[in-house]
């Protein structure tokens, strides 16, 4: 038996894989090859869509399914395809134009199956599409039919996110939906039920894995969910104060390869399994 055999690691990205300037670490990358050629399950989950991780998935290359969509999607990027994908009801527009109404000058970037769109700008969306390379879409949010997997609210201004935030929990249709504040900028409306810890027993069920012997590493509140499901939470240094309550260990920060001493501390022991 190989010594990661039937272990599956699931990290976040920004803020725990990526290093701040949004790059990952050679000590990463070693060890990430090296968990793999010795029988691990290696992936990501992330609040992105897949178009615009593939990059990110062309230098750790995974090799499980990743979790997308802060745990709304599972994507095969082996078959190209999408082994589930929850989407949002038509008339989440109401919502969209409330926050609107109620927060001026906040950017909305709505994101389908396969693009983005950017039907209101603001200086931090417009920061979202530099960052993710994306082409600057446009859209009539009162004529849109495309399946929706979840809608970013994107402002610069930590008072406007919070009003966001209120105005969206104060909405008649709030229970209908979640919403998660992903990054300090960002805050979603997602479908019902969706978190990252959703993906983990069906991905885990997937790859023959016992749900037990999963590690899962974050650093923010939308990696909470999965920090509690996983059979080892795992919070990098730098993570906010939630997540590391959350969390069963506090390994070292996203600068100093947080990816590859969680490696180490599997074989080493010092992280074990019920």
């Amino acid at each position: 038996m190989k010594r990661f055999e039937g272990i599956l690691i699931c990290t976040d990205l920004d803020g725990t894989l990526l290093r701040d300037d949004k790059t990952v670490s050679p000590e990463n990358i070693e060890a990430i090859e090296y968990f793999k050629a010795h029988g691990g399950f290696f992936t990501f989950v992330t609040g992105r869509m897949p178009y615009f991780s593939h990059m990110i998935k062309e230098i750790v290359r995974p090799n499980a399914p990743i979790g997308c969509v802060n745990g709304g999607g599972i994507y095969d990027y082996g078959r190209e395809e999408y082994l589930s994908l929850k989407t949002l009801p038509e008339d989440v527009n109401e919502l969209v134009f409330h926050v609107v109404r109620e927060v001026p000058g906040v950017g909305v970037i709505v994101n389908t199956k396969d693009r983005l769109y950017f039907p209101f700008d603001s200086e931090a969306s417009r920061l979202h599409r530099l960052h993710t390379g994306m082409p600057y879409l446009t859209a009539d949010l009162s004529d849109f039919h495309e399946p929706i997997a979840k809608i970013v609210f994107a402002d610069h201004r930590p008072e406007a996110v919070a009003r966001v935030a209120e105005a969206l929990a104060n909405h008649p249709r709030a229970s209908e939906f979640d919403f998660i504040q992903s990054e300090r900028m960002l805050y979603e409306i997602l479908p019902k039920g969706v978190a990252k810890g959703a993906v983990l027993s069906p991905l885990a069920l997937h790859l023959g894995v016992d749900i037990k012997r999963t590690v899962a590493i974050g650093d923010y509140n939308n990696d909470i969910d999965m920090l509690v499901k996983a059979g080892v939470g795992v919070a990098v240094a730098n993570a906010c104060p939630a997540a590391k309550a959350a969390a069963d260990h506090i390994t070292v920060s996203n600068e100093q390869h947080a990816i590859a001493r969680v490696i180490a501390d599997i074989e080493s022991g010092a992280i074990r399994f019920e």
